[in-house]
């Protein structure tokens, strides 16, 4: 999946939005994809230009009657508001008027044969992603992180940059992972989960956790002397 620099644009894309992350997914998609961003859409309600990175802006209750989705495509770039709930309701809504979403995946990323990514991810620079890795739908990996092999991320999660997602870890649908994160290998984070920066997990989390990592603490035995690493 990984995109050429100087791949000739071959698709049309409609991006929802018109804040910091459309204008990041304009970015990325103009200099790194072979996608050609045709214009923007946004909530009727919160429609109060008709411009946006000098491309039109036009209402999503509207949008399949003036960018067809037999024509365009679409990309919906939110972030983790209500733990992703938001933005897999705008990824639902846009499935069911007929747009085929889009997926970016960084030509700065590093990946191996085989990967499996969904719909609609927004997979950023210098994520590093180990042989067998799974990615659902609707899934954001910012910056910096690595992903470790045989795990699985499923749909509509938020990592943060810099989280380490060690080997054969399930991430459960709806989760957001913080800044520096890190979670041991084996480990099921269950749905709707919300990992806090810097918090390291151990073992298998439960479903609506909120994890926030104390202090660090000095151990009472050197690592010399540590069983099982």
């Amino acid at each position: 999946m990984k995109k050429n620099l100087n791949k000739e644009k071959t698709e049309k894309v409609i991006i929802f939005g018109n804040g910091q992350m459309a204008n990041l997914a304009h970015f990325y998609l103009t200099h790194d994809s072979p996608y050609e961003v045709a214009g923007f859409c946004v909530d009727k309600d919160f429609l109060k230009e008709n411009s946006f990175n000098n491309l039109p802006v036009v209402s999503f209750e509207d949008v399949e009657a003036i960018f067809s989705p037999h024509v365009f495509k679409m990309f919906i770039p939110i972030s983790y508001k209500n733990v992703n709930k938001l933005r897999a309701k705008k990824y639902y809504q846009a499935k069911d008027k007929g747009y085929e979403l889009i997926s970016y995946l960084s030509s700065k990323a590093t990946t191996w044969p085989g990967l499996v990514i969904g719909e609609n991810c927004f997979i950023f620079e210098n994520n590093v992603i180990q042989p067998f890795v799974e990615i659902g739908n609707n899934v954001i990996l910012w910056s910096g992180n690595h992903i470790g092999h045989h795990s699985k991320i499923k749909d509509h999660c938020f990592l943060a940059s810099h989280v380490v997602v060690s080997g054969r870890v399930t991430i459960e649908p709806y989760c957001f992972l913080g800044v520096n994160a890190t979670i041991r290998d084996n480990v099921v984070i269950e749905q709707s989960c919300v990992i806090g920066a810097g918090t390291l997990i151990l073992k298998s989390t439960t479903k609506n956790g909120v994890y926030i990592g104390p202090p660090a603490k000095l151990y009472s035995l050197p690592s010399d002397k540590l069983k099982n690493i």
